[in-house]
């Protein structure tokens, strides 16, 4: 089954919560998270929301909680991912929240900055493996050095090789991902065979699934195309770089024919399939689409690394989900000992069964090694994970009309990239203006 990448269409979400909850809306009590036995002497039900795309996995840890002792008992509401922004501002506002809400990462930033989610800051710092963490999807939970959530499940892009096809071609694995120059010298080889492979695939037309594999080359370079605080923010698209060498780099692929066609018009249906059907040599993906869809025997012959920059480096997209407690939940403490257990080893190391990637760097344990070897990377170099803070995510990359999928359009397909590094910097700094608070 393909996990979809956060709602791979996307939608605002932004306009909808400041609709509903005016800024510092929440007058909802905050719980004492300091109070002696709190997230240990919980008793009664704890009503856990989930986004619908997650509930398979969220099921298979409450399940667990359930079996493990008999004095608190979660209840799972899925909500629809195109709704549950609205659907969670609705229920603050009427002052009948969840007790915890399994939220995805990106969407935390909403409500962390209407104040509207506990500060859980005590019990993070008593973590003893706070330090093991996802850095980036930590810092989608923290505002102004406070932690208002915990990571739970890790969603990360990464490149994924046919070592087969490489081989076949005569280009060295680790040279082949290490950079931009090298991933393109690896599919032109690959084209060159002659046999109907080509060289790299990627949905063209899948908003959510551009912003999720193509920042990232950019990242890995040190750059960001967001700069500034929440509140004090402009884009950096035009003079970046980072960002019109990876426009260039996947310009080149597209003008040879290294990429299939169907990438013009790819809007996530079939995401993966040049891939999984053996026919494409790279592959940025996350590890559901490019590992759990693939048969066995790609799989056996399925290489992973980082994305690299133009020059090197790495850096994934620290997605996701995080767990939050809500300002007025009525079992506060049953909720974190919930998330406690959730974030336990026993519970992290079996989430790639399910398509997602721990948070903690300390499950890549020899067991998990062997069982899931291409589900490392991402706890290997744990500290390369990054998603931007910023209130407007989901307008400037995931839905379909935003900044980045138009400048990435403009610049592959249509070849002009400076046009799209200049119309790219515009609708940033335009929705950025917007969404200041």
């Amino acid at each position: 089954m393909v996990l979809p990448r956060r709602n791979v269409l996307g939608l605002g979400g932004l306009a909808a919560l400041s609709a509903l909850l005016p800024s510092c809306a929440s007058t909802l009590p905050e719980p004492d998270v300091t109070a002696a036995g709190f997230g240990q002497d919980a008793t009664g039900t704890v009503r856990l929301w989930c986004r619908a795309a997650t509930v398979g996995g969220v099921r298979q840890t409450v399940d667990a909680f359930n079996a493990s002792q008999d004095r608190v008992r979660v209840e799972v509401t899925p909500v629809l991912d195109g709704q549950y922004v609205t659907k969670l501002a609705t229920a603050i506002r009427g002052g009948n929240v969840p007790d915890i809400v399994d939220i995805d990462d990106i969407n935390s930033m909403l409500f962390i900055y209407r104040d509207t989610f506990t500060d859980l800051t005590p019990l993070v710092e008593q973590l003893d493996f706070a330090d093991e963490l996802n850095p980036g999807q930590l810092g989608l939970a923290t505002r102004d050095g406070r932690r208002y959530g915990v990571p739970y499940i890790a969603d990360n892009s990464m490149l994924f090789c046919n070592t087969e096809l490489l081989e076949r071609a005569g280009v060295d694995v680790e040279t082949a991902t290490a950079d931009l120059d090298g991933m393109l010298t690896a599919a032109r080889a690959v084209g060159e065979l002659g046999d109907g492979s080509y060289g790299l695939s990627i949905d063209g037309n899948a908003a959510g699934i551009l912003g999720f594999v193509v920042q990232p080359n950019v990242w890995a370079a040190g750059e960001r195309n967001i700069v500034g605080e929440v509140g004090d923010q402009r884009g950096n698209i035009a003079g970046n770089d980072a960002v019109r060498r990876t426009f260039e780099f996947y310009r080149t692929l597209w003008e040879e024919g290294l990429m299939p066609q169907a990438n013009f018009s790819g809007d996530g249906a079939r995401w993966g399939a040049p891939f999984t059907e053996g026919t494409t040599a790279l592959f940025p993906a996350n590890y559901a689409v490019a590992v759990l869809n693939a048969p066995p025997e790609l799989q056996a012959k399925t290489g992973v690394r980082l994305l690299p920059g133009p020059d090197g480096g790495r850096a994934t997209f620290a997605g996701g989900d995080n767990l939050c407690i809500p300002r007025g939940a009525s079992n506060a403490s049953g909720a974190w000992q919930f998330a406690r257990f959730a974030l336990d080893l026993p519970q992290q190391t079996n989430l790639p069964a399910g398509g997602y990637i721990p948070v903690r760097s300390d499950a890549a344990t020899e067991e998990y090694r062997e069982k899931y070897p291409l589900a490392v990377a991402p706890l290997e170099q744990i500290e390369e994970a990054y998603a931007p803070v910023t209130l407007a995510y989901n307008l400037l990359f995931n839905q379909q009309d935003s900044p980045w999928i138009a400048a990435f359009r403009q610049a592959v397909f249509d070849g002009d990239v400076d046009g799209a590094l200049v119309t790219g910097q515009e609708g940033f700094d335009r929705i950025l203006e917007q969404a200041q608070l």
